[in-house]
């Protein structure tokens, strides 16, 4: 796991390249804080600069940037292959490779790049990654992101200089980067509380979108016209094709199938050279992926989950009973208040752009615990994107059958009254009446949970259901004067798949936007934030391609998503451990705002302030702030995303 940058530009010294990539590597130190390198070919223009965390192969051998063995290409990568023994046994039987430098998965897929191609390399690659590679030959830069979108990749034209990195930190400091913010950008930051690829928050800069492949030839002609990123592996096509062609066996044969195929997934990921663990939660996918390492190892693995004194948040006493009965090594922080403003401080820092999943505090922390016993920890991320894991999966389809014949004012109507209670008195009631409801039908944050379901009622058809479930300010062109709405793939349906079902289409809108927009944004920068390699082996690409093979009984069942997730899980621990409403990795951010956030949040949301910076409309969001304090309405998300914005530009 590593930081990589890089730059195509002509003109410099050595000496004045090499000073470059150095600062501009130095900015990602805590991504590879064990060894670093730069190398530069002025001549050709280009240069790369690379930091090490060193996972596989911790000698020298691993150091970047490295040359193949014939001369011709030249990497700077970060990530982890994980079927690199494979590989290497697949070029020797080849008679295509011998007399190998070391054992690191960095020479490996280099020599694969060069006897195969790249494309045929990479689609070979079992992995997550990042990675610039020079050809030498064809005097030519490959800029390549894995399948999924787990390892970050930024790119652009700045002046005469064309610029990448694994954040946006390393472009920031080079002498030609200018940082003019995309308030269209930011108006969409505002709806998805991230940025979504391909887009970055400064004008000329792009994320590298997953599963692609951006190829420059003398990219240092300025006027030539920047290429598009080709695609070597396309979620659309994997998810039409499978929806084409499902999956044909019974219920058991598919959970042999998912056990096989996961349990290799997880098996290839605890490879390594240092000490490694899993993040638990306790709810299915974390859970799963636990109970499969510990089948795999001969001794108790390490397992981290972090808790909340607030009940309604507290998933830790769900996760000491699932590792209790799996036998692991169990550590649990709780958090309080004064954790998240410890944090607060350093989020603008670690995700270099606008971000505002709050879950990120407790993401950070529990990166942060983990980091002090082991380098490596694997994560259950992916599981609600390809099984059915959100409550959107089941009820915005069941909703839309119940009342979407009716007429879009009578849903408004019944949206009204469904508002007058505030989500507070809603939580109240359900409080309540909590033990005469049974236990199926119970909601945790039933307030949230009607609020949004007001918000949607007055959906146009049910993919505006959709477009309006993962949307926080809707009205966010308001909010940003002088801004415009951008395509994306959950605004513009040229981009969705071919798949009628409309529960399977948000699992793959959910798969191919929110997923790496947002989760393994979070989970990236928060582990890298500590030097701590996350692995996540739920979202394998082949269990990605079988999952989108599954039909729909197999994934929702009886108004419960992760049915067949489930059934591998009940293999290994009991059913009254697991069953409960899921609650999510979520923190009290709106108990926090209204008391201990409280001075933090109105120095950040003053209309003096507002008016002075410009990017937003005062009025919305000081309307926002006073209700949210007020009591009667949780504004958590939307305030949280202005918030994180203020924040980020503050340390600009």
């Amino acid at each position: 796991m590593c930081g990589i940058a890089g730059m195509l530009k002509k003109g410099l010294t050595t000496d004045e390249a090499e000073s470059i990539l150095e600062r501009m590597g130095n900015t990602m130190i805590h991504r590879g804080p064990d060894d670093s390198g730069v190398w530069a070919d002025v001549k050709a223009g280009i240069g790369f600069s690379y930091r090490r965390l060193a996972i596989i192969d911790l000698s020298m051998e691993g150091h970047q940037p490295m040359i193949s063995k014939n001369g011709r290409h030249l990497i700077s990568y970060n990530g982890e292959i994980y079927n690199f023994n494979e590989i290497r046994k697949d070029l020797e039987e080849e008679g295509l490779v011998s007399g190998w430098r070391g054992h690191s998965d960095t020479e490996v897929m280099l020599e694969a790049i060069s006897a195969w191609g790249i494309e045929a390399a990479v689609s070979r690659f079992v992995g997550m990654f990042a990675f610039a590679l020079w050809d030498r030959s064809e005097r030519a830069l490959h800029l390549v992101r894995d399948r999924l979108g787990i390892k970050p990749l930024y790119y652009g034209r700045m002046g005469k200089a064309f610029l990448f990195g694994s954040e946006m930190s390393a472009l920031k400091v080079h002498p030609d980067f200018r940082g003019e913010i995309d308030r269209d950008v930011l108006s969409l930051y505002l709806k998805r509380n991230s940025v979504p690829s391909p887009y970055s928050i400064y004008k000329g800069v792009k994320k590298l979108p997953p599963g692609a492949i951006l190829t420059i030839k003398d990219s240092w002609e300025v006027d030539r016209e920047e290429p598009t990123p080709r695609h070597y592996w396309n979620p659309k096509e994997i998810a039409e094709e499978g929806y084409r062609n499902q999956f044909a066996g019974d219920e058991k044969e598919a959970v042999d199938a998912l056990e096989e195929i996961l349990g290799i997934a997880v098996k290839l990921r605890m490879i390594a050279d240092v000490p490694l663990g899993v993040f638990l939660s306790g709810g299915v996918d974390s859970s799963t992926v636990t109970a499969l390492m510990q089948k795999n190892s001969t001794r108790p693995i390490k397992t981290f989950t972090i808790g909340f004194h607030e009940a309604a948040y507290n998933e830790a006493v769900d996760a000491k009973a699932v590792a209790e009965h799996l036998g692991t090594e169990h550590t649990e922080l709780y958090l309080d208040p004064k954790d998240a403003l410890d944090v607060i401080p350093r989020l603008p820092m670690l995700y270099d752009e606008p971000f505002s999943d709050s879950s990120q505090i407790p993401t950070f922390l529990v990166s942060k615990m983990a980091r002090e016993h082991v380098t490596v920890c694997l994560s259950g991320d992916g599981g609600d994107e390809l099984f059915g894991g959100y409550n959107r999966h089941f009820w915005a389809p069941r909703l839309w059958r119940r009342l979407g014949w009716m007429p879009a004012g009578v849903r408004r109507g019944l949206a009204g009254l469904l508002e007058r209670p505030s989500p507070v008195a809603w939580d109240s009631l359900s409080s309540r009446l909590d033990f005469i409801i049974p236990k199926g039908l119970k909601q945790r944050n039933l307030g949230d949970k009607v609020q949004k379901l007001t918000t949607v009622m007055g959906a146009e058809d049910k993919y505006d259901i959709y477009r309006r479930l993962v949307t926080h300010w809707d009205e966010s062109t308001s909010v940003v004067p002088n801004s415009k709405e951008l395509p994306s793939i959950t605004s513009d349906k040229k981009l969705w798949a071919d798949i009628d079902d409309f529960s399977l289409m948000m699992m793959y809108l959910d798969m191919v936007s929110y997923l790496p927009d947002d989760i393994l944004t979070k989970v990236d920068r928060a582990s890298m934030g500590v030097s701590l390699e996350a692995r996540v082996p739920i979202i394998d690409h082949r269990v990605v391609e079988f999952s989108s093979s599954l039909p729909l009984s197999m994934k929702i069942k009886g108004g419960r998503g992760k049915w067949l997730l489930r059934q591998l899980l009940y293999r290994y621990v009991p059913k009254e451990i697991i069953d409960r409403p899921k609650m999510g990795f979520a923190v009290p951010i709106d108990t926090w705002l209204r008391v201990e956030l409280r001075e933090w949040g109105e120095s950040l949301l003053s209309e003096k302030r507002l008016m002075a910076e410009g990017f937003f409309s005062p009025a919305p969001i000081r309307k926002r702030w006073e209700e949210h304090l007020s009591g009667r309405w949780n504004w958590q998300h939307h305030l949280w995303d202005i918030l994180m914005f203020q924040a980020w530009l503050e340390v600009q």
